[in-house]
């Protein structure tokens, strides 16, 4: 039996000096590339298409929008998540997919904690958001009573079907955690495996704590016991 063929789903906003290679590098592993893009301002769309890309703008800011938006125009039977600032392991994405294609999970995510992080050290930002991190995995963990050790990570594989089945509510980078709590709710196997997340090749991280912490809190709580 032939592989099943996978959709890698990049989100977007102003990474105009990562998405030609990120694009490149991606197709190399699939030939379904889907480029969700953001109200970028700095070329990110024309330049994603130039590379090989398909597609897909979104009026509105979110990358929880955006993976939404995704989703009822994907057409494969697996879909892969990647960011598109090159601090996902492209060489990775073989490992995520493994799992699925072999019939071993139904929901696979890439680790932090298993393969180390060039990004989440340093200064207080980083870490209050590793902190953060910690406290939403170990909170997840206690309520499934399960052993996972990243609960945040952009970088993750899931086969479409259940993908749709997880009814994903969230706008912003929540949906991160919003995709594992349902994962566990809905009895789905959900697995992990060791991926380095290296330093932001351009820029710096559109997350901002101070103005999103409370909305972390509130999706935790809302889907652990909602």
């Amino acid at each position: 039996m032939p592989p099943l063929p996978f959709t890698i789903v990049i989100p977007t906003r102003d990474e105009a000096e990562t998405i030609v290679e990120m694009v490149r590098c991606c197709l190399k592993y699939s030939p379904h590339v889907l480029v969700v893009d953001s109200l970028s301002t700095d070329g990110t769309p024309r330049l994603a298409e130039a590379a090989g890309a398909r597609l897909l703008a979104v009026p509105i800011l979110g990358k929880g929008h955006a993976i939404r938006a995704a989703i009822p125009v994907l057409a494969t039977e697996l879909v892969l998540f990647i960011d598109a600032d090159g601090s996902h392991d492209v060489a990775d994405i073989p490992k995520l997919i493994a799992p699925l294609q072999a019939g071993l999970a139904d929901h696979v995510q890439a680790s932090r904690l298993m393969g180390g992080s060039s990004e989440l050290h340093g200064s207080f930002q980083e870490f209050w958001r590793l902190a953060g991190s910690a406290f939403i995995t170990a909170c997840i963990n206690w309520r499934f009573q399960v052993a996972i050790s990243d609960s945040q990570n952009g970088f993750r594989a899931l086969r479409l079907e259940v993908l749709r089945q997880l009814d994903l509510r969230e706008a912003i980078t929540t949906i991160e955690q919003e995709m594992v709590i349902k994962t566990l709710r809905k009895g789905f196997r959900l697995v992990e495996v060791p991926s380095h997340e290296h330093a932001r090749i351009f820029g710096s991280s559109k997350i901002r704590l101070s103005r999103v912490w409370f909305r972390y809190g509130y999706a935790l709580v809302r889907y652990l016991f909602g």
